[in-house]
């Protein structure tokens, strides 16, 4: 009873530092509501030159809280990325801050329209686990281009790169610019309850919806970052190695925990035991060992690695095959696999894997597989391997998702001048890139009128020759 009371006083405690911080945030937006471009050009180049001299701190932090995560991946995947982004934003931010002039009609002359970016004030950021320098810096650039304050809730399962990245924040921004949160999912819940002026979440769908649910009692608007079971490809005519070899790369990187892995990969029926040797080959060549090789990501934590091995298990009790790619692992290193006879029975059919395992769907035809993606929520993203423009084409048209690449995976996130997000399932909205400072900002009309006022023809008492002219005029 004694502890039960002392966590409720605990978390109202934490309820009540969210809300003085959001609170300072929202007062130093008044003192400030348009910063300047130059500003956001500083605030920019500072985080660029923390991303730039501190990269060891966040890989280390980030390696730590995985038991093992591939340093070059969180170069690859997180800091570079990231650098780029701010970068593309930078350069760019001055020319998305000019306000667009718009047409007025000949009937409302004289005057004049504009739209002028406004930022929104504060903007709340809920990072996930398993990228969380990336998908922390990508909201926190777009906010910052557009004017905004951010306040970001790291993800309670990397609590080591959480606590090195407010450290490192705290270095270079005010808290009542940029604030990073700590805790645990009951800190998350009250974050997501904020009054926010917006509000940006990466996760689960499960969780994207008692999100949304939260927000919408403030009548925030939201982001969501979702994720689902993008499907990969395989197209009858495209060089089997091609296709084996990228496809293995986005599902290796960070051991398969990504939100745009490919979740499963549709093979010509004729094609699956090339595929398979191909794909073998492939990820034998990127790890020769799993056990202490440093390149070889672990799953984040107990849980995760429970709960994969739990999809494994029910598979084969439901009449899968498992085919063992790499072998054994240390520690949370699962090793890959790949998985054939699968069905939407099994759990590994109806959840997002978020791991190093593979199911391999065969398909006698393009628009059996087209038909079996569409039957499905629709994805994050998808990735056809084919050269054939029509067929590409056709793909295209012929499916939802949020991003497609083709003849490759992941990539498409990794552009900046693209933006990123889903549909459905998959999430809402967008950002990165020109879209994030849209995104976080207020779209605002403006309509001018010089002293003339040639409007006063349509004032009332109605009936006047000069209206009838007018509806004469503007009513055909």
């Amino acid at each position: 009873m004694v502890a039960d009371i002392a966590y409720l006083q605990q978390t109202q405690q934490d309820i009540d530092q969210l809300q003085a911080l959001l609170e300072r945030q929202r007062q130093a937006y008044r003192s400030n509501p348009m910063p300047t471009a130059g500003q956001r050009q500083q605030w920019l180049k500072s985080l660029a030159d923390l991303l730039v001299n501190e990269q060891q701190a966040i890989i280390d932090a980030v390696s730590r809280d995985f038991s093992n995560r591939s340093a070059d991946e969180t170069l690859l995947a997180e800091i570079m990325p990231g650098l780029h982004g701010v970068h593309y934003a930078r350069k760019r931010v001055a020319r998305w801050m000019k306000p667009s002039r718009r047409s007025v009609g000949m009937q409302f002359m004289p005057a004049s329209a504009k739209v002028i970016s406004q930022p929104l004030g504060v903007v709340g950021v809920i990072v996930p686990w398993n990228y969380p320098i990336f998908l922390a810096v990508g909201p926190l650039t777009a906010a910052l281009a557009a004017g905004n304050r951010v306040m970001i809730k790291m993800s309670e399962s990397t609590p080591a790169t959480a606590q090195v990245f407010k450290d490192l924040l705290a270095k270079i921004f005010p808290e009542d610019l940029v604030a990073v949160v700590q805790g645990e999912v009951d800190v998350g819940v009250a974050f997501s309850k904020l009054p926010f002026d917006h509000l940006l979440f990466t996760g689960a769908t499960s969780v994207g919806k008692h999100v949304m649910r939260a927000a919408a009692e403030n009548l925030t608007p939201v982001t969501l970052e979702l994720g689902g079971k993008s499907p990969a490809l395989v197209s009858d005519s495209v060089p089997i190695k091609d296709a084996a070899e990228r496809i293995a790369f986005g599902k290796s990187l960070n051991a398969g925990q990504t939100c745009v892995a490919p979740d499963y990969v549709l093979v010509p029926q004729q094609r699956v035991e090339e595929f398979i040797s191909a794909y073998r080959e492939v990820v034998q060549g990127f790890y020769p060992s799993v056990q202490n090789n440093p390149d070889y990501t672990a799953i984040i934590n107990e849980r995760q690695l429970s709960r994969l091995k739990g999809y494994l298990s029910d598979a084969e009790a439901r009449g899968a095959k498992i085919v063992p790619v790499l072998p054994e692992g240390d520690g949370r290193r699962l090793p890959q696999a790949l998985l054939l006879n699968v069905d939407d029975e099994m759990k590994v059919m109806q959840d997002e894997i978020f791991g190093p395992l593979l199911p391999i769907i065969p398909y006698k035809g393009l628009d059996e597989a087209l038909a079996y993606i569409n039957e499905r929520p629709r994805p994050l993203a998808l990735y056809y391997f084919g050269y054939d423009k029509r067929e590409q084409e056709h793909v295209l048209a012929h499916t939802h998702s949020g991003g497609v690449c083709l003849n490759d995976t992941l990539l498409h996130v990794a552009q900046d001048d693209m933006p990123f997000g889903g549909v459905g399932p998959s999430g809402m909205g967008h950002y990165h890139g020109h879209e994030g400072f849209l995104t976080f900002s207020k779209a605002k009309g403006v309509f001018s009128k010089p002293r003339f006022n040639a409007a006063k023809v349509i004032y009332p008492p109605y009936g006047k020759s000069l209206q009838k002219l007018v509806y004469k005029l503007f009513i055909r």
